[in-house]
């Protein structure tokens, strides 16, 4: 399979099964959704919700993770990050990967930081990637507008797209942004702000996390990009990014690449994103991070080992 994803054919959970059989044809279709909850005194509370209707895509679960000082009779509210490939970010709940190296243990992480106080506590948003085939997810995560004719020659030629298929990633982010953002707002006590909002990823995550940056600069404050798959499209998307990318001054933009198995390509073009960042404003080390882990390879463990560093800087204490 493609960038970031084991090569597992794992089955969908049970709330997959009605995959396509739900669709949001207005601005009330997220009233009424179903959801389960796991709690765990030391790691915060997981709450499932199986089949999230949409205009924009086809429905999938979102699960969404509570820290354990969440109470929704209180006055708090909290920051909210919003993380893709949902399904490989909790080792509990629903996902098919259940027990597997595969999983992020996103929630023994903030749960750890914050008790140490190293960040604000936050909500967690986990948005589960369609991985009915080798293409799917692929498509849903590549940067759509940056994609000419060309562009889209290069992708075939080097990560084959299932005949008929075509990148949907716009309609992706208008999801995030039109009907889950609200939601989540709306249902939990959130910093609903530019400045308590961030998206996270890796891999192909890492290109629909910047992508979202470009987009939708007044949404998100800032990203963590683990191991960005700038190779597709052989760096098309950083040259976009020149004339398409936020200029410094409010945003929180982290990026890092290992050197091993898939990461050992991707220095050469963090190294012209970097220069991006460098001609847009951004200042090493205070609003941008870019980071080489030696040794470090193209897998979830890895970014699971170094999932701390971007969260403290996304959310650490300032």
């Amino acid at each position: 399979m493609s960038a970031g994803v084991p090569e597992v054919r794992a089955p969908q959970s049970k709330q997959m099964t009605a995959f396509s059989k739900t669709s949001c044809k207005n601005k009330d279709c997220m009233k009424e959704v179903g959801r389960t909850m796991t709690a765990n005194s030391r790691k915060g509370a997981l709450v499932h919700y199986p089949d999230l209707p949409s205009e924009y895509r086809l429905p999938r679960p979102v699960e969404v993770w509570l820290p354990e000082s969440y109470d929704p009779n209180s006055g708090d509210r909290y920051p909210v990050l919003y993380m893709h490939d949902g399904q490989f970010l909790f080792n509990r709940g629903e996902t098919p990967f259940l027990g597997t190296d595969y999983l992020w243990d996103v929630d023994t992480t903030m749960a750890r930081l914050i008790e140490n106080g190293e960040i604000r506590p936050a909500i967690v948003v986990s948005i589960w990637a369609n991985l009915d085939t080798k293409s799917k997810r692929k498509l849903e995560f590549m940067p759509e507008k940056p994609v000419t004719d060309y562009v889209w020659k290069l992708m075939n030629a080097r990560e084959p797209v299932d005949p008929g298929e075509k990148i949907v990633s716009d309609n992706y982010l208008k999801f995030l942004v039109n009907e889950l953002k609200p939601f989540i707002d709306k249902t939990y006590r959130t910093q609903p702000d530019r400045e308590s909002t961030f998206v996270i990823g890796s891999s192909m995550g890492g290109m629909i996390s910047a992508y979202a940056i470009s987009e939708y600069p007044d949404i998100f404050g800032g990203a963590a990009c683990l191991s960005t798959h700038w190779v597709l499209g052989d760096g098309a998307v950083i040259a976009w990014y020149k004339d398409h990318w936020p200029d410094a001054g409010v945003h929180r933009i982290y990026f890092d690449h290992g050197t091993e198995t898939l990461d050992a390509e991707y220095e050469p073009y963090q190294l012209k994103m970097d220069e991006v960042m460098q001609n847009k404003g951004y200042r090493s080390g205070e609003d941008w991070i870019s980071r080489r882990f030696d040794g470090a390879d193209h897998s979830p463990r890895a970014w699971r080992e170094r999932l701390h560093i971007p969260l403290v800087f996304l959310l650490g204490n300032r």
